[in-house]
C-alpha cells in the first residue's frame, strides 16, 4: 500500500475504534485550553485537570493572568513539573495576549507560535479544537505511531506535520491525532506495540512485520 492509502485506512480504522475521541484536557474557553496545554508538557493530562480548576477560578481571563505575580501562578501549578518555567510563560503569554491581541486567543498558527511557551503542537491543537481548522497535532504518540505505520521516516516535528498534512484528509486530521493519543496509550505503546490487538495490523508496516515473525 502507498502512504496515502495507509493514511486513509488508519483514519477509518481509528474512527471505528475510538469514535468519540476528543482532547482529554478539561476547558471551557480558548484561553483555558491554551493554558492547560502548556501545563501538560512533561505532565499527564489527568494531573493538569486536577490543577486547573483552582487556577482558572483565580485567573479567569487574560487580563487577570497578565497582572498576576509569577510566584502566585507557580503556587497553583507546582505539581505539574517545570512549574517555575511554566508560570513565567503563562504570565508572559497573557501579557502578550492583552497587549497584541485584545485579550483574545489568536485563531492562526503564525500568531499562536509568537506566544511565550507555545509551539506548533499547541498552536495546532488550538486551531483544530477551538476554531475548527484543519490541524495536525504532532505529539509523542503521533510521532511514534505514524512512523510505525510507515507514513514517514522523520524525527523533526515540523517535517512530520508537513508530511501528514499531505496524506490526511483535512477534515479528519484533528480527530485522527486525538485518536492516536488514545491508541498510543492503550495499544501502540512506547515500550512495545501490541500488534496482535491492533486495529491497524493488516496494513501497518510494523504490524505486518511483527505478525509475520
Amino acid at each position: 500500500m502507498r502512504k496515502k492509502e495507509i493514511a486513509l485506512a488508519a483514519v477509518e480504522s481509528l474512527h471505528h475504534a475510538y469514535p468519540d475521541a476528543k482532547c482529554s484536557l478539561d476547558y471551557q474557553t480558548p484561553l483555558q485550553l491554551l493554558v492547560a496545554t502548556r501545563l501538560s508538557a512533561q505532565c499527564t493530562d489527568a494531573r493538569v485537570n486536577l490543577v486547573t480548576p483552582a487556577l482558572f477560578e483565580r485567573f479567569p481571563d487574560a487580563e487577570s493572568l497578565a497582572n498576576a505575580e509569577v510566584s502566585e501562578v507557580a503556587s497553583y501549578i507546582q505539581s505539574c513539573g517545570l512549574y517555575k518555567t511554566k508560570s513565567k510563560d503563562l504570565v508572559a503569554m497573557a501579557q502578550m495576549l492583552v497587549r497584541d491581541f485584545g485579550g483574545e486567543v489568536p485563531d492562526n498558527l503564525d500568531d499562536l507560535v509568537k506566544l511565550p511557551g507555545i509551539g506548533r503542537k499547541t498552536a495546532n491543537l488550538i486551531c483544530g479544537d477551538v476554531y475548527g481548522k484543519p490541524a495536525v497535532v504532532v505529539d509523542t504518540h503521533c510521532i511514534r505511531i505514524t512512523a510505525r505505520l510507515g507514513l514517514h521516516s522523520e524525527t523533526d516535528q515540523h517535517k512530520i506535520e508537513n508530511a501528514l498534512r499531505k496524506l490526511l484528509p483535512p477534515e479528519e486530521s484533528n480527530d485522527f491525532c486525538h485518536r492516536l493519543v488514545l491508541h498510543g496509550r492503550a495499544v501502540c505503546t512506547a515500550r512495545k506495540p501490541r500488534c496482535t490487538e491492533c486495529c491497524m495490523n493488516r496494513f501497518c508496516r510494523t504490524g505486518i512485520k511483527e505478525m509475520n515473525t
